[in-house]
């Protein structure tokens, strides 16, 4: 099989905020370890988004919900023909240490980076276009010119809370994308509709198209229905719908 690019839409909010969480845990893992400035401020901003995602809602609470339905769902096929014993345990035992992890937690998550004062005032100044100037942040400005030593160890105290949702995320969605196998499915004239069964309710669609190809996927849909329609990209003006027909990889994660 070529190299694909792999396209995902979430079919329900949790699935939507797990996604959103693993984007922004990318991002900071990624610019974290780097030593120059723009990747402090980088990894800065995506603590800040992690920030604001969890002071909308409960995400510990949904969190541990998702892991004790996955708990749920594969304890029940525990004796089904075919399943390996050994490694649904392993699974199993990841579910209970993540959970039990995310229990022993006693605060909301992200409490301690919304009350730290500094983080706090380049929070509010980065609702202002360019406003974590030098001149706006002075005392930003002189973090971001300490030795890269102090800078890595502020960010990994700042991301340590953080960490346990971080692996959550990570094992959530891992069992997600890893719960169906890819069909070839076929869009005729660039669209592809699908009603799914009310008794599985699909969690994630995956589009793979190969690394070549010319069109990418829009995808919506719901817990009843989904619908690709696959576009010709323009820099200049609107996409517009492919009238060829497409052949795609397709993942529906019911998991």
């Amino acid at each position: 099989m070529p190299n694909q690019i792999i396209y995902e839409h979430p079919l329900n909010e949790r699935v939507r905020t797990l996604l959103r969480l693993e984007h922004l845990f990318t991002r900071i893992t990624f610019h974290l370890p780097q030593p120059d400035e723009w990747s402090s401020r980088a990894a800065i901003s995506g603590l800040l988004d992690i920030t604001n995602i969890l002071a909308r809602a409960d995400i510990r609470s949904e969190v541990i919900k998702e892991l004790e339905r996955h708990t749920a769902n594969l304890n029940k096929i525990r004796s089904a023909p075919g399943v390996d014993g050994q490694q649904l345990d392993l699974i199993l035992t990841d579910l209970e240490n993540s959970t039990n992890r995310l229990r022993r937690i006693t605060t909301q998550i992200g409490r301690g980076l919304r009350e730290n004062e500094f983080l706090g005032n380049i929070m509010q100044r980065s609702t202002i276009p360019g406003g974590t100037c030098d001149f706006d942040l002075p005392q930003y400005h002189y973090w971001l010119q300490q030795p890269v030593e102090r800078r890595h160890a502020d960010l990994q105290g700042w991301f340590q809370e953080l960490e346990t949702l971080q692996g959550a995320t990570r094992l959530l969605l891992s069992l997600m994308r890893n719960s169906a196998h890819a069909s070839q499915a076929l869009a005729v004239a660039g669209l592809y509709q699908h009603n799914l069964e009310s008794q599985s309710p699909a969690q994630l669609i995956r589009v793979g198209l190969p690394e070549e190809t010319s069109l990418f996927p829009e995808i919506s849909g719901s817990k009843h229905r989904f619908t690709i329609r696959f576009l010709e990209p323009s820099h200049s003006g609107r996409p517009n719908q492919t009238q060829l027909d497409v052949e795609f990889s397709l993942v529906c994660c019911i998991f």
